[in-house]
């Protein structure tokens, strides 16, 4: 790799006389660098002087380097700046390390103790900063760290001052960031952990040893260097390890149940587990983006009220990704030794793709509390008496993706007195990014909790239809595995009726049973395969009625009845049968009795990131159509977001040479391509290596994966925009 210079480059670091500024300064002057090498000499609490400066001056100059000492206070930064300026006439790296301790128990700490230690770590900064920003301006460019702390971003006893100050310097560097952007000034900041005079009586000595200031240093001349492209980022070091920290914010959620309540002591305390709930927390990177999010926000739980109002519902969030769908998928029997499921089973297959049953669980309402509201006084519903009798599960928009976000809308529509029982007809209403893509029923039995005088029937109830009194046009047959209901419940239904022997037994079955949508999914897998051309797209909706158990291990033979788009199943199970599923029925958008569909184009003219690598690889070819030709292939990329397809390029280095939104004109593809808009981008500008993008799922490759190695130097071309 090519060797990181700073020739030209005039940098100035505060407090390099020892630990990490003087490692700093050493690194930054062994590279070509002239540097402003800035300490008082003071021991950690700020008192005292030495000549440590000139020290450090010496060991750089003896290196064929160029340095100049400076033993100014930071309080008084211009004086710092001034010596870069009248001594080599720029500036251009400021490294804000200078710093001092004066640690005491909050009520110990005097007003001075306070006032010193954030004047050299906070006012020092913005002094020294501030001196050299006009300079930044005139020049277009400018590379700034502010040196914060773990004590800052997390706090620490006995360093409310400290702390106060690091996190301080945090907000400072953000602003920075932003006011600097358009100047290209790039401010930064640091959370170093490493063996200096501030912490040398404080680590232990075997972890001071070991905290080498040098294992730092490079990270933090990166980030001063031309080539950095972050902005307004935090990155915690020590030990030779780097991470990135930011801050995030939960969801967040309405303090009322409808926009006419009050907010109430007792309504806070009611939401505050959702409120602190971060399974959902995001990342907001301008301040501006907290007012849209609050704004978006009040619209969604005006719109959800509306919805309430009609029927008192319960709304979930919930993600998944392809880790989730290969394990849904085993979970109801799909298995390699099936080629036709590989697309199924593995991420970076060209044609990955989601079972359609696999989204009946984003609206599952068992562990909701909707039911048990709806029920009559003195009735209950909970995971004792409850069953699942029927499904349905409709899809109303383009098929869901293989990765994303959901919100979904639980609601009773009707509840029915079956005599002993209780049923509740629940609907759910699956959104994303606020588009309804899913809808479902669910029949959910509620054992023993019947009686209370209501309707026996609902108009609202999708039905079940009968089979055919004809002979089935085709019939599949699949042996459960013993495993097949613990392999189910890790996608989401951890009932103990599925596991654990004793429930089962309890509950009258000679061992644990199969889950009802378990069955369901080798079904619609079967239905899926015989006469959908094995392509999910092809779904519109399926409907069941579960009506007995299956065995893990026992095999099931699923009878299929083709009438126009309708396919009617049903589902047996062989080794006694028992029909298990009845009544069910697939409806299709089209009917593939035989062989593989085609992939169905998404195709979109939305305007996407990668667009414009595109455009620049087009003009690098029509430059160099010999580097073009030495390649020697046709190139197919699938763009997608959140999951779909939305946008295709060629790019011809074979024929017909060039580069243009759309599949081949001319030939076939030899090589396809799919990645998402944002993955492609960060390849291209060598954010993200393609080997790593293709171990890691976020890249995939069909054809011939050999010529894809080909595309570096031109993707290299097309990045630099």
């Amino acid at each position: 790799m090519e060797q990181l210079r700073f020739d030209g480059r005039v940098a100035v670091v505060t407090g390099a006389g020892g630990g990490l500024g003087k490692a700093y300064a050493l690194l930054l002057g062994s590279r070509g660098a002239k540097v402003v090498v800035n300490d008082l000499g003071s021991a950690r609490d700020g008192v005292g002087k030495s000549n440590f400066a000139d020290a450090v001056v010496k060991e750089i100059k003896d290196k064929g380097g160029d340095a100049v000492a400076d033993y100014n206070s930071v309080v008084e930064g211009e004086k710092i700046i001034k010596t870069a300026l009248d001594t080599y006439g720029r500036v251009d790296i400021l490294i804000n390390n200078a710093g001092i301790l004066r640690d005491r128990s909050f009520p110990k700490i005097s007003e001075q103790d306070w006032d010193l230690v954030n004047a050299v770590h906070l006012k020092g900064a913005f002094k020294t900063t501030q001196a050299a920003w006009e300079t930044f301006k005139k020049q277009k460019f400018g590379r700034v760290v502010m040196t914060s702390s773990n004590a800052g971003l997390m706090g620490n006893f006995g360093q409310s001052n400290y702390s106060a100050a690091k996190m301080g310097l945090v907000g400072l560097a953000s602003t920075l960031a932003i006011e600097g952007a358009k100047y290209n000034i790039k401010v930064n900041t640091i959370v170093p952990t490493a063996a200096s005079r501030l912490t040398e009586d404080i680590l232990p000595p075997d972890m001071f040893q070991a905290m080498k200031p040098e294992l730092i240093a490079p990270v933090v001349a990166y980030m001063v260097h031309d080539s950095f492209e972050d902005n307004g980022i935090i990155i915690d070091s020590t030990l030779g390890f780097a991470h990135k920290a930011h801050l995030v914010r939960s969801k967040g959620t309405p303090l009322r149940n409808k926009p006419s309540d009050p907010v109430t002591i007792e309504s806070v305390k009611e939401k505050w587990s959702d409120v602190v709930n971060m399974s959902s927390a995001k990342r907001i990177d301008k301040i501006t983006e907290v007012t849209l999010d609050l704004v978006q926000g009040l619209q969604e739980f005006e719109d959800r009220s509306k919805l309430d109002s009609q029927n008192p519902s319960h709304w979930s969030t919930a993600s998944y990704n392809s880790k989730d769908l290969v394990c849904y998928a085993l979970g109801v029997g799909a298995s390699v030794v099936n080629p036709s499921d590989l697309k199924f089973l593995y991420e970076s297959h060209e044609d990955f793709t989601a079972l359609p049953t696999f989204f009946i669980l984003m609206g599952m309402c068992m562990d909701s509390p909707v039911v048990n509201n709806a029920m009559p006084k003195g009735k209950h519903a909970d995971f004792t008496n409850i069953l699942h009798g029927e499904q349905y599960v409709e899809f109303l928009d383009e098929f869901p993706g293989t990765e994303g976000q959901f919100t979904t809308r639980n609601y009773v529509v009707d509840l029915l007195d079956k005599g002993s029982s209780a049923v509740a007809i629940v609907n759910s209403e699956v959104y994303q990014d606020k588009q309804l893509v899913v809808r479902t029923q669910q029949h959910i039995f509620v054992v023993g909790q019947g009686g209370f005088n209501g309707p026996r029937n609902s108009d609202k109830a999708i039905g079940v239809l009968p089979a055919p009194k004809r002979n089935p046009d085709a019939v599949v047959e699949q042996k459960t595995a013993e495993d097949q209901a613990a392999l189910y419940r890790l996608s989401g239904d951890l009932n103990p009726l599925h596991i654990d022997p004793s429930v089962a037994t309890a509950s009258g079955h000679p061992r644990p049973i199969l889950h009802g949508l378990a069955s369901l999914g080798f079904s619609a897998r079967h239905v899926l395969a015989k006469f959908a051309g094995n392509d999910p797209k092809n779904v519109k909706a399926i409907k069941a009625r579960f009506a007995k158990p299956v065995l893990p291990g026992q095999t099931l033979v699923t009878e299929m009845w083709l009438e126009g788009k309708r396919v009617h199943f049903q589902t047996k199970v062989k080794e006694t049968g028992n029909i298990v599923i009845a009544g069910a029925y697939v409806d299709m958008k089209s009917v593939v009795q035989a062989g593989p569909v085609a992939a169905q184009s998404t195709q979109s003219s939305e305007a996407l990131k990668s667009d414009s690598i595109f455009l620049k690889v087009q003009e690098e070819i029509k430059a160099n159509p010999d580097k073009a030709k030495s390649v020697g292939a046709i190139f197919l990329y699938k763009i997608t977001r959140n999951g779909k397809l939305v946008k295709q390029w060629t790019m011809n280095l074979k024929s017909d040479i060039g580069v243009y939104e759309g599949e081949p004109k001319t030939g076939k593809a030899d090589t396809t391509l799919t990645v998402s808009d944002d993955d492609f981008v960060e390849i291209a500008s060598g954010q993200l290596s393609p080997q790593n993008a293709f171990l890691k799922g976020k890249i995939k490759i069909s054809g011939n994966l050999m010529l894809a190695q080909k595309l570096g130097p031109l993707l290299k071309t097309g990045s630099k925009l």
